[in-house]
């Protein structure tokens, strides 16, 4: 299955969300399973983004229609990338 690395800079909004709920992060993971994708591994962090999360999707629609619904709420603004394993890239060339 594709897979993906979605980074996640969260606007005040969700950093109250996340602060007076934290279990809120993983309601959203489930949320994102009834989109259709896969939270595999998730990572808060510092820097640019608060969250790394590697999510695995059947196609590119699936994974834009999860991009679209979490950053259409106005919590936090996502960037996804399309994750390719190194062996594969390798071989490609």
């Amino acid at each position: 299955m594709p897979t993906y690395i979605m980074m996640c800079t969260l606007t005040p909004e969700g950093l109250e969300t996340i602060k007076n709920n934290p279990e809120r992060i993983r309601e959203v993971n489930r949320e994102v399973e009834q989109l259709g994708a896969t939270v595999r591994a998730q990572w808060a962090t510092l820097g640019r983004y608060d969250f790394i999360s590697v999510v695995e999707a059947p196609d590119e629609m699936t994974i834009s229609r999860v991009s679209l619904e979490l950053g259409s709420r106005g919590t936090g603004r996502y960037e996804t990338a399309s994750a390719i394993p190194v062996d594969d890239l390798v071989s490609a060339l």
